[in-house]
Order: structure tokens, then sequence, then C-alpha cells
């Protein structure tokens, strides 16, 4: 990938591939969002693939290639948390060929469900491993012991080179002034890099990751790429412990200071709002390039900025937790423990103290005894964060002991 002219003519040959699938994916001007920046904000809507994400375009290309090589090939491996997954699975069916797909047992079971139906009866899914990399050897040692082609998520210059028809299409579109791009495994972002060092050299790139899984920032620290030592699986499309080998290739010359992470809780933030607002239906990677402009506001105002929408597969019976998550974010629910005097009336005075825009979602006693006093934890909805400030003076004012445990994580794991 030294010769951006080579890959660029590889990656519009991946392109007349991928078109045997589906037809270009949309690039739209989303409004709302380009007045919220006050730039102009274009979104890549890889989460309206067949697939709902961009995976698909590098598994295809892999597939093509493999059987190239060698037409008899009659099972394909992978390893994925999901989106990876299904992109082999749709093509495992269309090919009439077998695929074992490993699965770490934290992926969504929406996405467990979709690359079932996607692979049909071409396809058998293993749940491996609480992460991603614990799946990804497990796959790999099944893979040599059966003698099947092993196809990378990220780490292969073909899944790479499919990745970078993304770019081919947007390209087609416009010449954007900044790219904002998603990264987990790094496969996305060294093709898109790749290519547009060959067609718009000018354009200034930035590239996200997860709080809890920041691989890339890591690995350019480091020189070389490094296995975290702890990763949040929340943003189960991007977090990968360590980036791959090729793709970190193309990025380990990037300025540090273009490595964006997001708060998982913001992520959930813009998912909602996304969907709210936007009627875009988001995974928590999929947010993560729209999540960071409010990183780069002041860099990216007055200009073109495409944002690659890198995937749809949402389950829905998540969005309690990220409906939670998000009002943590904004201040808008909190938990705190109060000690609660034990006598008749206690419970109405603190009541008393609530505005009228203040909702109790959680009350529960941790500990109750013959004493004067006991634990209680206790979760408020509000309308607007001032109004906790509001709270904390009448609680303050009354003598009530309290501690906030809403942003004390390893508490809160035990309680909320």
């Amino acid at each position: 990938m030294t010769d951006p002219e080579k890959f660029a003519q590889k990656a519009r040959e991946a392109e007349v591939l991928v078109r045997r699938l589906f037809e270009p994916t949309p690039c739209l001007r989303n409004d709302h969002l380009s007045q919220a920046f006050d730039c102009d904000v274009w979104l890549k809507r890889e989460d309206l693939t067949p697939v709902r994400s961009y995976k698909l375009r590098g598994a295809w290309n892999a597939m093509i290639k493999a059987r190239e090589k060698d037409p008899n090939i009659g099972l394909f491996v992978c390893a994925s948390a999901g989106n990876h997954a299904q992109g082999v699975a749709f093509a495992c069916r269309q090919f009439g060929v077998r695929g074992v797909i490993f699965m770490p047992v934290t992926t969504p079971q929406q996405k467990i469900d979709k690359t079932k139906v996607f692979g049909g009866e071409m396809v058998e899914i293993r749940l491996v491993g609480d992460y991603f990399d614990n799946t990804l050897e497990a796959a790999k040692t099944y893979c040599a012991s059966e003698g099947g082609h092993f196809l990378a998520p990220f780490d292969d210059l073909d899944v790479i080179e499919g990745q970078a028809t993304v770019a081919v299409e947007f390209m087609s579109q416009m010449v954007p002034d900044v790219v904002v791009l998603p990264v987990g495994g790094g496969g996305l972002s060294a093709g898109v890099v790749s290519y547009l060092k060959a067609t718009a050299p000018q354009a200034e790139v930035y590239f996200v990751e997860p709080m809890g899984g920041r691989s890339l920032e890591a690995a350019v620290a480091q020189g070389h790429p490094v296995t975290l030592s702890d990763v949040d699986s929340f943003v189960d499309g991007a977090a990968v412990a360590r980036i791959g080998e090729l793709p970190f290739e193309c990025l380990k010359d990037i300025s540090p200071d273009h490595i964006l992470a997001c708060p998982e809780d913001r992520i959930c933030s813009t998912m909602l709002e996304m969907l709210n607002v936007e009627g875009i239906v988001l995974e928590p990677a999929g947010a993560l390039s729209i999540d960071a402009l409010q990183d780069i506001r002041e860099q990216i105002r007055g200009k073109r900025v495409v944002c690659v929408t890198s995937g749809g597969n949402f389950d829905f019976e998540r969005l309690p937790e990220v409906k939670e998550r998000a009002q943590r974010f904004r201040n808008l629910k909190k938990y705190f423990i109060l000690r609660m005097p034990q006598r008749p009336g206690a419970l109405r005075e603190f009541l008393d103290m609530l505005g009228p825009n203040d909702d109790i979602a959680r009350f529960e006693y941790l500990k109750k005894s013959a004493r004067n006093f006991g634990s209680v934890l206790i979760g408020i909805e509000t309308d607007n964060p001032d109004n906790f400030a509001h709270l904390f003076e009448k609680m303050d004012a009354a003598g009530l002991v309290y501690r906030d445990i809403t942003s004390d994580q390893a508490l809160a794991e035990f309680v909320l």
C-alpha cells in the first residue's frame, strides 16, 4: 500500500465488484448537524448497506480474491463482533459456500440473529470469548485445524481495499475538506486514507475511537500496535484491544491530535439525538464520527465535512441502557445514597424538596435496621441539570447526608 495510485486503482476495481451486490450508499447532507456546527456536514450512510454496515464491502472483495486464487475453497472462517460476521454470512450465501463464524459471547442478540438470517444454512455461528481478541484467537485455531480460509475483519489487504470503496463512492460525489472516520481494527480508516492520498491529499482526516478502546492512539504513541489491557465493550463495533498490523502501517504517521476519543455515555446521547431528531438508527460505533464533531467544532467551521456512519445494527432491547447513559451524561439523571432518618414523616419531608419536574426513578433501602438512620438508594430524573443544584441546596440546608454516585463506576456496578 506504499503506492497511492496503485492502491486507488485496486479500490476502484473493488468498487466494481461491490456493485454486484448493491448500489452505492447515499452521501446525504444533514441540515441539522450543519446548522449545529456551522459547517457543511454530509453523512456517508453505511448503515444502509444490505447488512447495515460497511463490513460487507471488505468481506465480499476478500472472498472473491480468495476464490480466484483457489476456486475449491470449501470453508471460510471469520471472527467478528457482529458486522463483519454479517458481511461474511451474506457473501457465503451468495457463493453457496460454507462459513463458520466466531462471535464474542457479549455480541448483541440482534447481530447474532441477523447473521443467521443472512447466512442461512450455509453458516454456523459459534459464540466464544467475552472480548473480540479471545474470539479471534479461537477462530484462527479452528481455521487452521480444519484447513479453511480465514477472512480477517481488518488485518487483510483485500479487506482494506474493499473498505476503501466507501471513499471511492463519496469522492465520486464531492471533494470534502474534512473526513471523520470511526476506528476499530483500522480496516476502514486504512482503506479510506490510502485512497484519499491519491485522490484528495489535501483532505484533513480525523480518526475517532471510543474512550474505552483507544488502540490507535496507543499504537501511534508507541510506534507499533499494542494490546490494551482493558476494553469497554459497549461500542461493540469498535471496541478492539489491538489495531491491525496492516492498517497501522497506513496510519502510523498520522498526527496524534487527529485521533479523538468519545466517552461512551456521550455517544449514547448522540445516538438518541439522531434517532429522535433525524429518525436515523445508529449503533454505538455508527455514531462515533457524528459524536466527535463537538470536539472539532472550531476546526471544521465553514468546511465541507463527511462523516462515515459505519453501522446501524442496533438492538432496540439496548435502548433503555442507551437512554439511561445519555441522561446521566446530560446531567438529567442522578443516583445518590441518602442517610435517611428512620422516623415518621422523614420521607415526606424529602419528597417535599423535589421540584415540579423532578421524578423519582429509583428508591430502594440498602440498609434497613432498628437504628435511627438507614441508607437509601435514590435515582432522580429531571428536565434541567440546574434542578439538581436546587435540590442539593435544600438537602444541605436540611442537614441530610448523601453521596452522589452517578459517576462512581465501581460503586454503580454493585448498586445500579
